[in-house]
This record gives C-alpha cells, sequence and structure tokens, in this order.
C-alpha cells in the first residue's frame, strides 16, 4: 500500500522529522520525483548546516541522476544562495533546509527555473503523489545514460550580485551586530560584508545545527535578547538576525529594540521607487501596516495587496511585475533578485539608507512606523468556521465598519483593523490587528481574543 506523506508535503514544501517522518531512502525519490513533474534535464541543489543535511541532499541527487538529469552540487548555502544559484544558472533548483525549525526536522525547498516557486498548486501536489506511489515499488526505471553530479561554487557570485543591486561605498562607518543563530548567516555573511565599511561583531556564527544557543527563529522575541543585550554592549548602530536558513532578516535598533518588519517593508519600498524613477508595483500582504501602503503611494508606487504566504506574493510578483514585495514576516521579495526572497538584500538597503545620512536608525524608521500593531497571535480554537462566523456576527452591520474575505476575515474601519484567519495545518486561528493608538488597539485586540476563545 503507498505510503500517505500528507504530513510531510506541505503547502510549500516538504518538512518533517528526521528519520521519523522520512529519511534518505524517501529524498532519492523526491530527487526522481522532482525532475519528471518539472521536467529538467539540469538542475542545482544545496543544503543548510543540519547533520542530516548532507545526506539528504545526497540521496536527492542520486535520485536526479538515476532519471538521466545532470546535477550541481553548490553544497552549504543560504535558501536566497540557492535561489539565486537557480536564477543566474537557469535551473530547477532544491534546498534542503528546515528553516527557523529545530534541529531534529528537515525540509526541501523547491524551485523552477529561475527560481519560480514549486508549491502545492504548481506541482508539489504531482511531486507527493509519485514519491507515494514510488514507496512500495521505487522510483521508475533509470535512464539508459545517468545524470552527472558536480560540484561549483556560489558563494562570491553570489555576494557580488546583491553587492550590484545596492550602493554601500558611500556610507559612512557603522557598527552592526550581526546573529546568525548558528545558522546559515554564519555562512554568507563573512563574504556579502566583506570590503564594506562595517564594524562586524559577529554572534553565533559557528555552523551548527542543532542550534546550541537559541533557536533561529527572530520572530519569536525570546531569541533576540541575546542580539539586543549584544547592541546596547556594544554601542552599535543597529543589530540584525537571520533565521536558519538566512532568508529572513530582523533588525534592531540602537536601543536594541525590534524594528516592525513592516517599517522594513516601508524603507526598501521607497527606495526601491526611488531607483526605479519614482513608479512601480509594491506586493505586500494583508497583515502588513497601513504604513505600508501609504509609504508607497507617498513615494509614486502602486501597492498591491495579497494573502499571507510565499507563493501569493511570488504569484503577483509575476503578474504584476512588481519591484518589490514584503510581508511582516520578514521576508523581502525583489524584481532583481527573480521574484525570490533575500533577507540579505534587505539588509543591505537598511544599512545603505542608515549609513546614507546622519540620525540613528531609531529616528530613519520613525516615519515608516506609524501605527500600533499586536503581532500574531496564535488561539487553539476547536471549530475554526464557527469562531470565525461568530465574529463576522459580532462586527457586521456596524457603521463604518468593512469586511472582506481575501484571507479569513478582515474587518477594517477608519481608526483599526483587524485580520483573523485559519491556520492550515493546525486548529489554530492567528489574529493581527492594527489601530491608530495603543489603547485603541489593546481594546479591539481583547475584544477579538474572548470572541475567538469563547
Amino acid at each position: 500500500m503507498a505510503a500517505d506523506l500528507s504530513q510531510l508535503v506541505k503547502a510549500y514544501d516538504v518538512r518533517g522529522v528526521v528519520p521519523d517522518q522520512w529519511d534518505e531512502t524517501l529524498a532519492e525519490l523526491f530527487g526522481a520525483a522532482f525532475v519528471q513533474v518539472v521536467d529538467a534535464s539540469a538542475i542545482v541543489i544545496g543544503h543548510d548546516m543540519r547533520p542530516s543535511s548532507p545526506g539528504l541532499s545526497r540521496a536527492f541527487a542520486r535520485g536526479a541522476a538515476a532519471q538521466g538529469v545532470d546535477v550541481t552540487e553548490i553544497g552549504l548555502c543560504s535558501t536566497d544562495q540557492l535561489y539565486y544559484a537557480s536564477g543566474a544558472l537557469n535551473l530547477p533548483g532544491a534546498m534542503f533546509t528546515a528553516s527557523h525549525n529545530p534541529a531534529q526536522y528537515n525540509g526541501i525547498k523547491l524551485c523552477r527555473a529561475g527560481a519560480a516557486p514549486v508549491g502545492q498548486d504548481t506541482g508539489l501536489t504531482q511531486i507527493r503523489e509519485l514519491v507515494e506511489s514510488w514507496t512500495d515499488t521505487g522510483a521508475s526505471a533509470p535512464a539508459a545514460t545517468q545524470g552527472t553530479i558536480t560540484r561549483r561554487d556560489t558563494l562570491d557570485d553570489y555576494a557580488a550580485h546583491l553587492r550590484g543591486l545596492v550602493d554601500l561605498t558611500s556610507i559612512h562607518p557603522l557598527k552592526v551586530v550581526v546573529d546568525a543563530g548558528n545558522g546559515m548567516g554564519g555562512h554568507t555573511v563573512p563574504t556579502v560584508f566583506a570590503g564594506l565599511p562595517l564594524d562586524l561583531v559577529p554572534m553565533y556564527f559557528e555552523l551548527d545545527g542543532t542550534f546550541p544557543n537559541h533557536e533561529a527563529n527572530p520572530l519569536d522575541p525570546a531569541n533576540l535578547v541575546d542580539l539586543q543585550k549584544r547592541v546596547r554592549e556594544e554601542s552599535a548602530d543597529l543589530g540584525i538576525a537571520f533565521d536558519g536558513d538566512a532568508d529572513r532578516c530582523f533588525v534592531v535598533d540602537e536601543h536594541g529594540d525590534p524594528v516592525s518588519p513592516s517599517a522594513i517593508t516601508a524603507l526598501v519600498a521607497a527606495r526601491e521607487l526611488a531607483r526605479n524613477g519614482g513608479a512601480g508595483v509594491i506586493i505586500h500582504n494583508l497583515i502588513t501596516s497601513w504604513s505600508v501602503p501609504e509609504v508607497v503611494k507617498e513615494n509614486g508606487g502602486t501597492p498591491v495587496r495579497t494573502r499571507v504566504g510565499h507563493s501569493f506574493i511570488k504569484a503577483e510578483m509575476a503578474k504584476s511585475g512588481a519591484i518589490f514585495g514584503g510581508e511582516h514576516s520578514a521576508h523581502y521579495y525583489f524584481k532583481d533578485f527573480w521574484n525570490a526572497d533575500t533577507g540579505m538584500l534587505a539588509a543591505l538597503h537598511v544599512l545603505a539608507a542608515l549609513g546614507g545620512q546622519e540620525g540613528p536608525l531609531s529616528a530613519l524608521v520613525a516615519s515608516y512606523d506609524r501605527y500600533t500593531g499586536s503581532g500574531e497571535i496564535n488561539s487553539t480554537v476547536a471549530d475554526q468556521t464557527d469562531r470565525l462566523a461568530a465574529i463576522r456576527s459580532a462586527y457586521e452591520g456596524q457603521e463604518g465598519v468593512t469586511l472582506d474575505n481575501l484571507d479569513g476575515l478582515t474587518i477594517t474601519t477608519a481608526d483599526w483593523w483587524f485580520n483573523v484567519r485559519p491556520s492550515n495545518t493546525e486548529p489554530l486561528l492567528r489574529l493581527n490587528a492594527e489601530a491608530r493608538d495603543e489603547a485603541t488597539m489593546t481594546k479591539v485586540r481583547d475584544e477579538v481574543l474572548a470572541i475567538i476563545r469563547a
């Protein structure tokens, strides 16, 4: 009987516990299935620093090569370095990483040539079905001629490409603390930052997929504490934290206070619009701050609102020809990076903006951070549909209130908004709220949470 891999293959990637949910045998089948679904003659593969990553990556390469496909292995890399290789070499790609998940997890992020995403509706379902069908019988017969597996180093080229997109040559010197969380930022930052007028203070740059210092998930405030403390101790200009596969970056100011990813989205959007003659489409998801579309319009751009999730952002980027996109989860997407997300390029924009003027980061971002947000609050519920209906019933028909269903339920007034959306994989509802002042936000947040948790 074929295996059921529905718990392993998620909406955007493959992710699960090794070896309980998957192992090198399954990885080899995924390699064979991937090249069949994307109809590849050659692919590129990279992996992070997790103990299981080299073996899983090599097994995937064997499965692809057995189907007659040539494989380029770039070895240790960040996820955006794999996207760079996919774009620059024009090859489908596979990145072995579980991002910010604990050490026992691993996964695969897949893309077509040019870093185009492979998700549930763009090939991942077919890949899963093939692997499921092969779990008893093994993959289809190998090709008459096996593909080759060769190694290639892309780190220097990746760094040069990023530095070519942001001019840092004339900035004044900055002292920056970087927390790599023992993840792939420790591999990429030294090369990308080399030669720039930066006094780099590294934290946890040793590659260690067991994450001995803290989880490589800066979205959790507990994992920023070490960085915040070090920024204050060093009297640094700013701090930057990367997640495990270094595709997301989080910023703290000179006081160690976190800078909202929405403020970073607005700052980078303004810079990208200026670089493109004061015009262009900017994508933002529906839980980013009101500040983002306001700043985009003020700088001559056209804001476009999307659902949460990288597949929706990337699809809208391609459809609209957008020059930049941002999510409140600190994913940042660039037209000049094949519409893919790269936290490193966003970090370079922040450094260029800060080093191009004399004020501190807190003052620089103040104009991009205009409202008070709740952050994302998760609640476990027995019936997502029932709770969403209760929220709708509580607010529908009130004067000055508008509702939309783009992604869950968003309710908006002149002074506040909130979005509640269900998790695809867990019995959770996720609340994000924002208002013009702290008191209003707290009131709205607590009212909605009372309904969700009733």
